[in-house]
């Protein structure tokens, strides 16, 4: 059983509405969950660090999927803990103001990246610009930094990106 582990964003809690939403899909789809507290760690790499230990500790390479600052935490640790899979969602990359955090390379696993048209928090431009360095599917939607306008749209790419990294579980 592949585990999907989630990571929040800066403002946020590990079990927000959207991760609710998204941990459901994945437990349909017969993957365990997990949602790792980062509150009250401000800094992205020591929150990727706490993931990527995470990570190392689990008998088989995880599922990340992160939002927001949790989206480039997802991102730093992927290479390192070995992901199965990189799900995005308006991740914090080439945020204007921070250009000395650098941007992590590509890792060897497939990426999904999902960004709202009107987010006001994160420019959807670093999201197109990853996902052209790293060959990542990149999905523009009507909708804000939060996601949740159109949250079952959100969770039927999450379904479609799920299905795509293997074969479903036996029985299915």
């Amino acid at each position: 059983m592949t585990t999907v582990c989630f990571a929040h964003g800066q403002e946020s809690g590990p079990w927000g509405t959207k991760i609710r939403a998204l941990a459901e899909v994945a437990r349909q789809g017969g993957h365990a969950v997990e949602s790792l507290d980062y509150q009250g760690i401000a800094d992205p790499l020591a929150r990727a660090r706490k993931l990527t230990t995470w990570c190392r500790a689990q008998q088989s390479p995880a599922i990340l999927v992160g939002s927001s600052m949790g989206g480039y935490v997802a991102l730093a640790a992927a290479s390192d803990a070995g992901a199965a899979g990189l799900f995005l969602m308006a991740p914090a990359l080439y945020v204007p103001g921070y250009e000395q955090i650098p941007v992590p390379p590509p890792p060897s696993c497939r990426i999904t990246i999902v960004h709202g048209w009107q987010d006001d928090v994160l420019p959807w431009s670093g999201s197109t610009r990853y996902g052209e360095l790293s060959g990542a599917r990149v999905v523009l939607v009507p909708d804000d930094h939060r996601l949740v306008a159109d949250l079952r749209g959100l969770c039927r790419v999450f379904r479609l990106f799920l299905e795509e990294l293997g074969p479903k579980p036996p029985g299915e």
